[in-house]
């Protein structure tokens, strides 16, 4: 599963040099479904391919519990085993409830969430609940760096029960003001943020580095947009020659023709390289028509190949 980011900002800045501060994993989607949809996306900033082998664990503070007690409780945490996530691509963890018979608290993982899955883990709370979160649990990503674990990125703030659900005005918890961020939502990291959190925030202002969708959302779980790809214009366009036709064009019936390889998604960017809109071709084929109904402007179109090499395409909408 691999989304890359081109926006007007990074045409350039992919011409010059390579982006700053895009050395290490984070979290880039949390979903906190109804029932047992949980997942979390884990993205690779880096150019290189990073290799996780018992080295990095995710760690649960239910219900506002203080670092020195969670990390010290297995129970807490799930070590991630082993796992190769490619340079600008995702890892998407999603609790292991298949069970088709599963009631109760075994009620399985809704279908659509459980296709974009690329490792299901452990569903039995009394092993791990680590990934049994709720709106008012912290989370962090840990590294084991020389028999040490330290954060790598952390979503909540660790030893602070907000009620219900961290929310986006001051003091950002639940009975203060605003609306719910982190229950019953996904939220998505926003395409500016490059790193993730090394230190316990306080508070947690959840909207400065996060979007938040509606409830059981997870159309994007798989791809994720950041400022840290690090590829460089030239690689895009030699990849292969599409034909969009119309364009300028109304929207309506847009074909798309590849010239050799055959057409797996299309992805819409605006001019600020904000993804609108995510086209996925089950079979992926030379040709497609696609209706995109989006509003008038200029657009970027990333064509993604089966083989998962891409080209990018100006569209203008009248």
């Amino acid at each position: 599963m691999k989304k890359i980011l081109l926006s007007l900002s990074l045409i350039t800045l992919a011409l010059v040099g390579k982006a700053q501060n895009c050395s290490e994993l984070f979290f880039s989607e949390y979903v906190e479904g109804s029932n047992n949809n949980k997942a979390l996306e884990i993205y690779n900033p880096t150019s290189n391919p990073i290799t996780i082998n018992n080295n990095y664990r995710i760690v649960r503070y239910n219900n506002g519990t203080n670092a020195a007690t969670a990390e010290a409780n297995s129970q807490a945490y799930v070590v991630l085993g082993a796992h190769t996530i490619q340079p600008n691509d995702v890892w998407v963890l999603v609790i292991d409830k298949r069970d088709p018979n599963g009631v109760g608290t075994e009620i399985p993982v809704v279908s659509n969430l459980q296709l974009v899955a690329d490792t299901f883990i452990c569903p039995d709370y009394n092993i791990s609940y680590a990934i049994h979160h709720n709106g008012n649990d912290a989370l962090s990503l840990q590294k084991n760096v020389g028999g040490n674990w330290t954060y790598v990125d952390i979503i909540g703030e660790i030893g602070v029960d907000p009620v219900n659900s961290w929310s986006d005005c001051p003091p950002f918890y639940d009975g203060s003001c605003g609306a719910y961020f982190t229950k019953d939502q996904t939220l998505i990291r926003k395409i500016s943020v490059k790193n993730g959190k090394t230190a316990n925030p306080s508070p947690f202002n959840v909207t400065l580095e996060w979007d938040s969708l509606p409830n059981n959302t997870f159309t994007n779980l798989g791809t994720h947009s950041c400022n840290c790809n690090q590829v460089g214009v030239r690689e895009y366009v030699k990849n292969s020659q599409v034909k969009m036709f119309p364009n300028p064009t109304n929207g309506s019936n847009i074909s798309f023709v590849s010239a050799d390889k055959r057409i797996e998604s299309i992805v819409v960017l605006n001019t600020m390289g904000q993804e609108v809109k995510v086209v996925k071709i089950d079979n992926p084929v030379l040709n497609t028509v696609q209706n995109l109904n989006l509003s008038k402007g200029v657009y970027f179109t990333e064509i993604i190949f089966e083989d998962k090499t891409l080209t990018i395409e100006k569209l203008i909408i009248e």
